[in-house]
This record gives structure tokens, sequence and C-alpha cells, in this order.
């Protein structure tokens, strides 16, 4: 090589490296500018297809009620999907938190057509489940499949994991920045994994406009009066949020009490679909409403509009935690977003502050006290319903949380933090352990 050709080589990465040495956050950026591009086209389209398939199986059965009569038969055949050829993947949003505390093999990718279809199966023979779990599964063993292409040392593969969960969560609801502080914060109780905010924001807001590019619409709240900061106002909060705190609480120990009550009775896991299947069929037609079936957004939308009955959340927690308990597909969360929103607006009959502002507060509450995730559950309830009850909301989800013990949805979620001094020795443990 020419002399003049080596100095200006030589030149030329002594500038680079100065440049790097100086900037050394850029080839981390890059990167993960990178991987997030492709993480927010896969998981926005993957959550677009699933919200419409999501749709149009809950307007087929609102169309055709018979269809509800076969939701043993169906539950009976998701469950031998699973058990003769998904036992790998049947933890669902478990293995996501476990893969990233202990990274080992990479997720299969089947665990995203399996859950898709188990879902959309729930749905549309009429068992009460959300899409939070489908999406995040979905987004997680797509994503997952990207660690090998790149390269991804384990650490790196925690962070991943953790943007598809971001991802899939901020798509499907359609709120990216509650989506991205839930994927830093759903795993470890009490802390937030920092060297991921980049990827997970990017990834959550990407994800979130490919599924807006797709045309998916999703369903807007309105408050319709927010009172003036006062005191009271304030005490009536917090009693709200002890409502909430308790219900998450109450929720989250019975669907795993169910769930292994189902276990213990029944050891062929294909038939216990069936059972529940049976339990809801039954109940449904009995009572002549599919009222608390499905995800249940015309009832959560009609909480902010008038004062409900107390009973509503009450069949709607009963409801869900008989179908997911028995081995259905599908999330636990926008059942939770009628939970919460159904009791706030039935404990307008007692705490004297707006219906449509309880049921704004309980429907990220009760949410943020069964996953303790506060922070991401009072940016939903901004981006959902405002700026302007931001601090009723962020009372509500603390209080809950708070409020909600050593309790959670995700038994594989673990304690980074304990909300008690006297509990600090739990530190570091799994709610699969306590």
């Amino acid at each position: 090589m020419p002399k003049h050709q080596r100095t200006f080589s030589n030149k030329t990465k002594f500038h680079t490296q100065f440049f790097f040495r100086k900037f050394p956050a850029l080839p981390y950026i890059f990167k993960w500018l990178c991987i997030s591009l492709i993480i927010g086209a896969l998981v926005g389209t993957a959550s677009a297809g699933f919200l419409q398939s999501l749709e149009w199986a809950t307007n087929f059965r609102e169309n055709h009620i018979w269809l509800i009569a076969f939701l043993p038969i169906a539950g009976f055949l998701v469950g031998l999907l699973y058990y003769y050829f998904g036992k790998d993947v049947e933890a669902g949003n478990n293995l996501l938190l476990e893969n990233i505390h202990e990274p080992k093999e990479i997720i299969p990718f089947k665990m995203a057509p399996f859950v898709y279809l188990g879902t959309i199966i729930t749905h549309f023979f009429g068992g009460s489940a959300g899409r939070e779990g489908t999406a995040l599964q979905m987004a997680g063993a797509i994503v997952d499949q990207l660690t090998k292409p790149f390269k991804l040392d384990q650490n790196e593969r925690k962070i991943l994991i953790i943007s598809a969960i971001a991802a899939g969560f901020g798509s499907v609801f359609g709120t990216p920045l509650a989506g991205a502080v839930f994927g830093l914060e759903v795993f470890l109780v009490g802390r937030i994994r920092y060297n991921a905010i980049f990827p997970a924001f990017l990834s959550a807001i990407l994800a979130d406009w490919m599924t807006n590019l797709w045309n998916v619409k999703h369903t807007h709240y309105h408050i319709n009066f927010i009172p003036k900061l006062e005191f009271l106002p304030v005490l009536y909060s917090v009693l709200a949020g002890i409502a909430f705190g308790i219900c998450a609480a109450t929720f989250s120990k019975a669907i795993h009490w169910v769930g292994s009550a189902f276990k213990s009775k029944i050891k062929y896991p294909p038939l216990r679909p069936v059972i529940g299947g049976i339990i809801v069929a039954v109940a449904v037609f009995a009572m002549g409403t599919t009222r608390y079936i499905g995800l249940g957004i015309p009832t959560i939308v009609e909480s902010f509009e008038k004062q409900l009955p107390l009973y509503d959340f009450a069949l709607k927690m009963i409801f869900t935690i008989v179908t997911l308990s028995a081995g259905f597909k599908g999330g636990e969360v926008t059942p939770l977003f009628f939970i919460g929103a159904t009791l706030g607006s039935a404990l307008s009959l007692f705490i004297p502050l707006p219906f449509g502002l309880l049921a704004g507060m309980g429907f990220v509450a009760v949410f943020a006290g069964a996953t303790n995730t506060p922070l991401a559950c009072m940016l939903m309830g901004i981006e959902l319903f405002g700026a302007e009850c931001g601090i009723y909301v962020a009372i509500a989800c603390i209080v809950s949380y708070l409020l909600s013990g050593n309790n959670s949805i995700y038994i594989k979620q673990k304690i980074g933090e304990a909300k008690n001094r006297r509990f600090e020795n739990l530190n570091d443990k799994s709610f699969s352990d306590l």
C-alpha cells in the first residue's frame, strides 16, 4: 500500500476510534436501533393480525350464540394440542419472565401460532379471557428468533425479550409508553432494568405505529368530569385504591388456587378445559347473557357512562378464573380492566367521586396490583384517559400496588425490592417460591 494511502487509513482509523471513545453509546444505539426496527415491524404486524382476528371471532360468536355450547369440545382440542405438542411452551408469559431471569434455550417459535390459535378458539366459543398474554407470547416467540442471527449474548438476549414484551403490550393496547415501562417493570418487582430503556421504548413505539399503519383501531375511553384536586377527593382516591388492591390480591390468589385445584382433581390435562368449558357454557345459558365472556369491551365502555351494579365485577372475575384456570388460552389483563372498571363504577355508590373517574382508576389500579407494575399503569391511565386524571390514577395505582401484598398473576415474576421492610427476606425470590 502506498505511503499516502497508509497515512490516510491510519488517520481514518484514529478519528473513528476517537469518535467512538468520545461517544461510547453510539454502537449500542445503532445496534439496538436496527434490532428495534425489526421488532417493531414484526410485532406490530402480528398484533394487528391478532386484533383483527379477535374482532372477527367476537362478532361471529355474538351473532351465533349457539357456538358457546361447543366450548367444552373446543377446550378439549386446545388441551390435546398443548399436551401432545406444546408442553415446552405451555408456561406462556411465565416462560418469557423465566428467560429474562435465567436465559436458557431459544423460545420455540411454535409458541406464537399455538397461543394465537388457542386464544382465537377461546373467544370464538365463549371463554372469558383477554389478549395481552397472547400478544406478549407471540412477540416473545417471534423476536427471540433474532438471538442467533444477531449473535446476542445472554445479557443482550434479556434486553431483546424485554423489548418484545414492551412491543407486544404497547401495540395490542395502543399505549406505547405504558408498554415500554411494563416491559422494564414486570419481571422484577421494585426495580427497573435501565440498560433496556432505549430498545424497550423504541420497540413499543414502532410496534404501535406499525399496528396503526395496518388501520387497526383501539377502544377509546372518556372520563366526563374530573374534580379539582383537594383533600377529600384525594382521601376518597386512597379508599378506592384500597378496594382495588384487595380485589387484585383476591384475583391473583384465586386464579392460582383454582388452577391448582383443576390440576390436583383432573390428572389428564386435556380434560381440564372440558370441565371448565361446561361450567362456563352452562352459566352463560342459565343467565341468558354473554356479558361476562370474551373481552367484555362494551361493558368496560359502559362503566364510564353510568353507575354499574356491584355484581358485575364479581361475575367477570369468576368467569375469567374458571376459563383460564381450566387451561384455556388468552390473557388476564383485559378481564382485569373489566373487573377494575366495573368495580370502580360500582364504588361510586359509596365513594363520592364521579363514576367515570372511579372506573378509570379501577381500570388501571386493579391491573397494577395484580401485576405489580404501578408505573406502567399510571402511564396507561394518562395515555388512555388524559393527563387531567393523572394524580388520581397515580394514587389508586400506588395504593393498590402496596395493598395487593406478595401476590401476582405471574408466578415467575421476582421480587427485586419488597414492598415492606418486614419482607426483605423475600428479595430475589419468585412468587412460585413463596
